[in-house]
């Protein structure tokens, strides 16, 4: 398996210690524990503000999670592309006849273990809908979604809740909407978005 920032020796374990030290001195807390199963794509949501990502990595070392996330592929450049990578990021090029999701579906097939991280709103900003690309990797991956759920009004994220996809999009997505509703994120003045279709 590809080293990490998540994976590496000594320094996975530093790392996961002080994330926990900071959960604790905020007042968050992790509820739940990723499924043991190979591969799937893990949603993230409400995204609110700019702490979520702080948030999120604290999470992410508290579990021990060996996560990827989509990047530009500028940012995979020289000299400092190793580092990005080293994070977990996988390198999206528009310029390339193969769609994003495309590119995920590969990505997915190359590796032995694949957790692909996506915050669906695409923005910490309102939005009217939700991006719709963490649905139709899985679809086409044929992997599960797992949800990370953002209770701001509590200080907790409860994570592990699985859900594989059937052949009716509609209503897979109002049952994966269903575990989100009612949530606020770390600002709570921005309230949950519901999907559209």
């Amino acid at each position: 398996m590809k080293t990490t920032l998540f994976n590496t020796p000594i320094l996975s374990i530093f790392l996961r210690m002080i994330a926990n030290l900071i959960l604790r001195m905020v007042g968050w807390r992790v509820e739940g524990i990723l499924p043991d199963i190979p591969k799937f794509v893990l949603i993230g949501a409400p995204h609110t503000s700019n702490w979520d990502f702080v948030l999120f990595l604290g999470i992410i070392f508290h579990l021990r999670a060996n996560v990827r996330f989509m990047g530009k592929a500028e940012l995979f450049r020289n000299p400092f592309g190793w580092f990005f990578y080293w994070c977990g990021g996988i390198p999206v090029d528009r310029k390339k006849s193969q769609g994003l999701v495309e590119q995920m579906v590969a990505a997915c097939e190359k590796s032995d273990k694949f957790i692909l991280t996506i915050t669906p709103e695409g923005t910490r900003y309102f939005v009217s809908e939700w991006k719709m690309g963490f649905y139709h990797i899985a679809k086409k991956a044929g992997i599960p979604v797992v949800m990370a759920i953002v209770d701001g009004a509590n200080k907790v994220v409860r994570v592990g809740q699985v859900f594989n996809l059937t052949e009716d999009m509609e209503a897979d997505i109002k049952v994966i909407k269903g575990f989100f509703a009612g949530m606020v994120g770390i600002n709570p003045r921005k309230k949950y978005i519901t999907l559209k279709y």
